[in-house]
């Protein structure tokens, strides 16, 4: 493996890879022990009874003699596909085309299982949204079940976008004995301007647009096949699998319905049986993503302004793999690893934009050469993570890699020698009201401190109705409570992102703090969010007040109070939400986790 890293490891990049090996060990030890055990006991399919194989491959076709013979190579799809999210859309062929891929190299392909995919934007400030969170639960213990019939030899996730590629990511670690790659579909084709979709939104807050107007901009946005353009949780994601490894290189934002998309799947699936047992290189997922391809994905994360969501699902991930980690690594992190993408919301352009300018290539390039990065790690692909510092290209009807050229677009990504901003732009934040994180690489510095009355809210809905009454137009920290992981799922709050645009635009000093999550395409109001411990059970935000005084700081990690809490009673919870399924998720709700731990009952109760 080739290591790109000329001048070593930056020592806070050393320093906390090597915390959160001693902080893991334990764990780690244990999640490899059992990986151990299930190689040894699953090694194959002979130990299952031929009652067992009949049932496994009754169905299976022309594979079915191949399967039944038991030396060859078989493959398990975990698919997410549906037809009703356009990123998801594209995956409807992948099975019968993996299928012929893996014929050709003498292995064969079955679909597993299929896993839920919700989408955040149709759900969006709405009762469903509070389902999202927990979905990724039930995407983690769907990848198991389908694995669970013990008749692969390696795994292929099908999946892209928010809670999907992190639970497919934690139930296929929980069978790390197998090889697994990820296989994207890419991004829909560039629509209208974000600058001028965005606009359109706030002009709608502010009741100057009516809805068609409304609806005819979000279309010309959102309006084919593929992931939205947009930088947020579904495309971070996606560099996040680049990072670790567990992509064929460079394949994240290669548009779906193209020669080089189809080029690329079948060599993640030629790839995906050279890997496994009965192949020729053998890399168990458990051996690929490590504490060192966590610090990558981290360290990726930051330089690219990538979604807060992930400080919730990257703890969450790691865990399933017997890693700990916890916000003050992303915040030491962020404190070397320079901002070097400028993609919306943090920039004009998107992830289209991106990849022409070098997109995630570019950006692993400059992180492995300063040294920000671990090179000396298993991936997927032979070469280590320098393989990933390349650009896909067909020539004569075939797949090859060529290095990064030089970027001329200033705009969108920047060496590390001359970043868009010094650090990563993920700080934490803490003092009596708890720890949050504030993501400062949208927000403009002047608006890094911010220190007002605030305004509570136990719902979004609240927040709103004081909006359009004008009750917010001053200076204000809105405090939205009971919206973590207990209390009602921890929907994402984007749908307050324009109206607090519009209190800022109009020059009052507005922040909002929130024990709920903001969605990875918010922007740049400033905010504290996921703080933790939630209002629900008695954390500090339950027991703030109209008019209190608020103080959120990036630049000192402060979330403070001036107010004296200790001698209030807590607000009364909210009573727990009926309707849209809510109800059924009540077991996920009562035994959550922290924000900081990842948000996850599964996880918990597993003592994971």
């Amino acid at each position: 493996m080739t290591n790109l890293n000329p001048a070593g490891l930056n020592p806070v990049v050393e320093r906390v890879t090597q915390r959160v090996i001693e902080r893991s060990r334990p764990s780690r030890q244990r999640y490899l022990d059992m990986v151990e055990r299930e190689a040894d006991n699953h090694s194959d399919r002979s130990f299952l009874s031929c009652s067992n194989l009949a049932h496994g491959f009754a169905a299976s076709g022309e594979d079915k003699a191949t399967i039944s013979a038991g030396k060859s190579i078989n493959l398990g799809i975990i698919t997410a596909y549906n037809d009703m999210l356009s990123a998801h859309q594209p995956y409807g062929r992948y099975p019968d085309q993996m299928k012929l891929f893996a014929r050709e190299v003498g292995a064969t392909a079955q679909v597993a299982g299929g896993v839920p995919a919700m989408c955040d934007g149709v759900t969006q400030g709405f009762d469903g949204m509070e389902l999202s969170l927990f979905s990724r639960d039930t995407i983690a213990l769907s990848t198991a079940i389908g694995l669970s019939h013990a008749m692969f030899d390696g795994t292929a996730l099908l999946g892209i976008c928010d809670k999907i590629v992190p639970g497919l990511f934690i139930g296929a670690m929980r069978f790390g004995h197998l090889p697994a790659i990820f296989v994207p579909a890419g991004p829909m084709p560039s629509g209208i301007s974000n600058k001028e979709k965005q606009k359109t939104r706030q002009l709608y807050a502010e009741g100057k647009v009516g809805r068609e107007e409304l609806l005819a901009s979000e279309s010309a946005s959102y309006h084919s096949a593929g992931t939205c353009t947009f930088y947020g949780t579904a495309n971070s994601n996606q560099m996040m699998m680049e990072l670790m490894g567990l992509h064929v290189p460079a394949s994240a934002f290669v548009q779906p319905n193209t020669p080089l998309r189809q080029a690329l799947t079948r060599e993640a699936t030629h790839r995906l049986a050279a890997m496994t047992r009965k192949g020729e290189d053998y890399r168990p997922m458990a051996k690929v993503v490590d504490e060192k391809a966590i610090i990558n994905a981290i360290a990726g994360l930051l330089a690219t302004g990538g979604s807060t969501n992930h400080a919730i699902h990257l703890p969450a991930m790691a865990r399933a793999g017997g890693i700990l980690i916890d916000w003050e690594d992303f915040d030491e992190l962020s404190s070397v690893v320079p901002l070097i993408t400028r993609v919306y919301p943090n920039g004009s352009g998107d992830v289209n934009h991106f990849q022409a300018a070098g997109g995630i290539g570019w950006v692993i390039r400059e992180l492995l050469g300063a040294g920000l990065a671990h090179g000396d790690v298993l991936t997927v692909a032979t070469g280590g993570m320098a393989a990933y510092a390349s650009e896909p290209v067909m020539r004569d009807d075939k797949l090859s890699w060529i290095p990064i050229p030089e970027s001329t677009d200033d705009t969108m990504v920047r060496p590390v020698s001359n970043p868009f901003l010094p650090d990563g732009g993920m700080r934490l934040v803490q003092g009596n009201l708890g720890r949050g994180t504030f993501k400062t690489s949208a927000v403009d510095e002047q608006r890094w401190t911010i220190e007002a009355p605030c305004r509570v809210f136990d719902t979004q809905e609240g927040v709103s109705q004081a909006f359009k009454a004008g009750e917010l137009d001053r200076d204000v920290i809105v405090v939205v409570r009971f919206q973590g992981p207990r209390a009602n799922g921890m929907p994402e709050l984007h749908k307050l992102t324009p109206p607090l645009g519009v209190l800022q635009d109009k020059g009052f000093k507005v922040a909002l703090v929130t024990d709920g999550r903001m969605s990875g395409a918010s922007g740049k109001v400033p905010a504290a969010i996921h703080v933790t411990p939630e209002a629900l059970g008695g954390g500090p935000l339950a027991y703030l007040q109209d008019g209190d005084i608020v103080r959120l700081c990036a630049e000192d990690g402060t979330l403070s109070t001036t107010a004296d809490l200790s001698a209030r009673e807590p607000a009364p919870t909210p009573p727990p939400a009926i309707g849209m399924g809510r109800e059924l998720f009540a077991m996920f709700r009562m035994n959550a986790g922290g924000a900081e731990q990842g948000g996850s009952s599964m996880l918990e109760l597993a003592g994971l």
